[in-house]
């Protein structure tokens, strides 16, 4: 099988159900009249090519019940994410220093507001993120606002660790790359924000909760996995061996063929341990249980909107083209 056929396949077996806020094709809209007016340096084939990467349609499978206003506010913050991925994964990508100066202005604008310049962090990407963060921040409490911060940092420390691995000529093995993808994926960024959503934070101990944060890890590596096999020809020539099909090929000394095989049947038992230990979770109490629901919803929902979108988004052309006796 083709890597697309793999793909189509894959999600042919997704028992997740699909869903796409009904909001999602406005905020779009939206997102590409605001762009110009940050200052990014978007000329028509750049908004082209912004246009079809969707992300405001991702944001709307991830939290397919954001309201129309909520929606935009997730979808800059997506936006944030991407540019800042291009940033320090394209072309001329930023060195391992200026990543590690964007994490540090990037945390000090969501620990201590806009009010104070930071370095690493200016520009069109700055007024984005202020953009994006205002309304978060006005209205979510400090421990979330610290868990989310938690989860931004622990996402570009990943990313400035790959980008010192590439420098360097270091390619990782199986097991350093899977605990490296799940910083990189940013899945943990996306998690809190079902909160957000919500307007139902969840108390520490039970957001911590150790069979909750399985299923939270099982969720990043589902989606994190089925990315690397949608993305492994560029990662061919620019991941430095950072792509699970790329490091299961080193390290078992196998053809790509097998690997991407291999990759496949490993989603696949993730996927079973998923959905058994998500219908596992117990009662939390009558005043949690629904928040919970809600959290577990959108583990769910990051795996399946990554599927759907992946196949729809133009950052990912290996997936695009349905295979015609595909689902």
């Amino acid at each position: 099988m083709t890597t697309g056929e793999i793909l189509w396949a894959l999600r042919a077996e997704c028992p997740i159900p699909s869903r796409l806020s009904p909001h999602a094709d406005r905020a779009q809209e939206w997102l590409l009249g605001l762009l110009p007016e940050l200052g990014l340096p978007l000329d028509d084939a750049a908004l082209h090519r912004l246009s079809r990467g969707a992300f405001a349609r991702y944001a709307g499978r991830l939290y397919p019940g954001a309201s129309e206003a909520d929606l935009r506010v997730l979808t800059a913050l997506f936006t944030w994410f991407f540019l800042v991925d291009d940033a320090c994964d394209g072309p001329d990508r930023l060195t391992p220093e200026q990543i590690r100066a964007l994490r540090n202005g990037t945390l000090a604008l969501l620990h201590d507001g806009p009010r104070l310049r930071q370095s690493g962090l200016s520009g069109p990407l700055r007024r984005l993120l202020v953009l994006a963060w205002r309304e978060p921040r006005r209205r979510m409490p400090a421990v979330w606002r610290l868990r989310f911060a938690d989860a931004v940092a622990r996402h570009l420390d990943g990313t400035w660790q790959e980008a010192v691995n590439k420098e360097a000529g270091r390619r990782p093995s199986v097991n350093e790359y899977v605990e490296l993808r799940r910083a990189t994926s940013a899945a943990e960024v996306s998690y809190p924000l079902v909160e957000f959503t919500s307007g139902r934070p969840l108390p520490g101990p039970v957001y911590h909760h150790p069979l909750l944060r399985q299923i939270g890890s099982l969720g990043n590596d589902l989606l994190s996995w089925y990315n690397d096999l949608a993305s492994l020809e560029r990662d061919r020539a620019t991941a430095g061996g950072h792509n699970l099909v790329l490091a299961m090929e080193a390290e078992l000394a196998v053809p790509s063929a097998e690997a991407i095989e291999r990759v496949a049947e490993r989603w696949r038992a993730s996927m079973r341990r998923f959905v058994a230990l998500r219908a596992a979770v117990p009662s939390f109490g009558p005043a949690l249980d629904e928040a919970v629901t809600d959290h577990l919803d959108g583990l769910a929902h990051a795996v399946r909107g990554t599927i759907d979108w992946t196949l729809e988004s133009a950052r990912y052309p290996a997936g695009t083209a349905q295979p015609a006796s595909g689902p």
